[in-house]
């Protein structure tokens, strides 16, 4: 069989008009504004307008990433697809790709193989200009908040308490730390500042749990942006830049619904990372693919302890939402990879190096199971070096916690390698109730949640929280913030701070370096170990393997 590249299988689909989608997705083509023939914004005035009720939410997540790959996107699209093929009315709800990993190491985020979204090179480029709208109000805000102090600085803004960064939209490790202001009195005051990427800014975070318009504006205007020389916390709205943020961002607030290559509805609309911010798509996206399906699968970005916890802590708690059911996503590779395995030695069969890295696994359907009270199934994506004595393996100590295991081979076969895992799927929301609880309760402090979440979730002993962390925290508190939730930032690569650390490590300490209230967003940011809210390019990047020929068509991407 002729192996074709991701770029090429979405490129050979015959995409159906996006009327026709919005059809299939009960949406009114008076609440559809049209980007070109395959795209389109939804008026969230559906989202008060329609009679329908709200469908089943499906949550897909997975095991702690590696280079092997899990597949989570992939499976996310394929389940949908495979529903679709069993008969369901369903729809997707899916995050934006960030142009720092589709230009750097990790590529887009559009699926991969035969489950993918399109048009697949719109959708990781600029898609609606979304990012683009929150990068500008962003940097509108940066703007105004130097102005201001240029002007007189009658808030009395200390300079050297501004807490709000520009932010661009690529991997660019040269404007981590800056000085800016240079050239003498008329061009600004002379200060040490930096930049985060788009996905990392408050923004993104405020833009994707925003509930309407009018929410959107308070939470700009709740913005802390730095604190005067009194101590006392400077905000967006303090610097009358709220109108104007929220006149950039009107437009990129309605959601925006694609197709998948078998012509499920995909709703696509935010895309805040899940290692330094919360890790899900927009709420009313969310709730529009709700309302417009009985069936609704979405993802939640990197392993189970990120991007999973943060949905259902974070963005469940402010939305109100409830998942019906968990899918956990692996493969046999990563799994051996977390056993310590290299990654030239994964095609050959290794029941060791399988059992000593499954306890990852366990761990996330343990705190799926008995940490949230919510019904789930593993997906395992089955590669051809597979071997039917290590899906076995899998299926055993699953079983073992109660929970089935189904192979999946959506990469290969799209929505017909889903129906499997659809029918499971199906079964967890009709037969199996949950008992949703969060991992926390807000009552506790700041130094409480934050413990709760690294031992009842990362299954570590204890938190150790640097000297200038505890002063943040503790001026936090003064300030009335303690009862918000929390927003881990930590690597994506282990339970611990420490991306070396792989598999499902115990007795260990997370170190909390730095902590900062996002106070239109609604949580406490805690950042941990070497993190970082500017990611850098690769030695070799993707960037140069992506190329346009004469006729506009892109090659290169994945």
């Amino acid at each position: 069989m002729e192996y074709k590249t991701d770029i090429e299988i979405a490129q050979a689909c015959k995409l159906r008009p996006i009327g026709e989608i919005a059809a299939r997705a009960h949406v009114d083509e008076k609440y559809l504004e049209q980007y070109g023939r395959y795209k389109a914004k939804v008026d969230p005035a559906l989202l008060r307008e329609s009679d329908r009720g709200n469908g089943k939410l499906v949550l897909v997540t997975a095991i702690t990433p590696t280079p092997a790959g899990e597949g989570k996107t992939t499976t996310t699209i394929g389940l949908a697809d495979g529903l679709k093929r069993i008969g369901k009315d369903v729809t997707v709800a899916l995050r934006e790709p960030s142009l720092g990993p589709v230009f750097g190491i990790k590529g887009g985020a559009a699926g991969g193989g035969y489950a993918q979204v399109v048009p697949m090179e719109d959708i990781n480029l600029h898609f609606t200009g979304d990012f683009h709208a929150i990068g500008a109000a962003n940097n509108l805000l940066a703007a105004m908040l130097d102005n201001h102090i240029q002007q007189g600085n009658s808030l009395h803004i200390d300079p050297r308490r501004i807490t709000w960064k520009r932010c661009v939209d690529m991997n660019d490790r040269q404007l981590r730390f800056v000085v800016d202001g240079l050239g003498g009195k008329a061009n600004g005051t002379p200060r040490e500042d930096g930049f985060d990427i788009t996905v990392a800014s408050e923004i993104m975070a405020v833009f994707c749990l925003a509930s309407s318009i009018t929410d959107l504006k308070e939470r700009l205007g709740r913005i802390i942006v730095g604190y005067s020389y009194e101590g006392k916390p400077v905000t967006a709205a303090d610097l009358k830049a709220t109108g104007a943020m929220a006149a950039l961002l009107k437009d990129a607030l309605k959601p925006n619904l694609v197709q998948t290559l078998e012509g499920t509805p995909a709703f696509v609309h935010g895309g805040p990372f899940a290692n330094i911010a919360h890790g899900c798509n927009s709420v009313m996206a969310t709730r529009l693919a709700l309302k417009m399906g009985d069936y609704t699968v979405t993802e939640a970005g990197f392993g189970a302890d990120l991007g999973a916890e943060k949905f259902l802590d974070i963005k469940c708690r402010m939305a109100g939402l409830k998942p019906d059911a968990v899918v956990i996503v692996a493969t046999v590779r990563a799994l051996k990879m977390h056993g310590g395995l290299a990654k030239t030695e994964l095609a050959s069969e290794n029941l060791t190096a399988l059992e000593n890295g499954i306890p990852n696994l366990l761990r996330h359907v343990s705190n799926i199971r008995n940490v949230y009270g919510l019904p789930c199934v593993v997906a395992v994506n089955r590669f051809p070096t597979d071997t039917d004595a290590e899906i076995n393996f899998i299926i055993r100590k699953c079983r073992e916690l109660g929970v089935n295991t189904v192979l999946s081979t959506v990469w290969a076969e799209g929505g017909k390698g889903g129906e499997d895992l659809a029918r499971e799927v199906v079964r967890l929301c009709e037969e199996e109730k949950g008992d949703f609880h969060f991992s926390y309760e807000l009552d506790g402090s700041i130094e409480e949640k934050i413990a709760a979440i690294v031992t009842r979730v990362y299954g570590g002993k204890d938190i150790t929280i640097l000297p200038a962390a505890q002063k943040q925290i503790n001026e936090l508190a003064k300030l009335g913030y303690s009862g918000l939730p929390i927003c881990i930032a930590k690597t994506q690569y282990s339970f611990t701070d420490d991306p070396t650390k792989l598999g499902a490590p115990e007795g260990f300490t997370v170190t909390v370096k730095n902590v900062k209230v996002s106070a239109g967003a609604g949580f406490i940011v805690v950042l941990t170990g070497d993190i970082m809210t500017m990611p850098g390019l690769p030695k070799a990047p993707a960037a140069e393997r992506i190329d346009v020929d004469e006729n506009g068509v892109i090659s290169g991407l994945f």
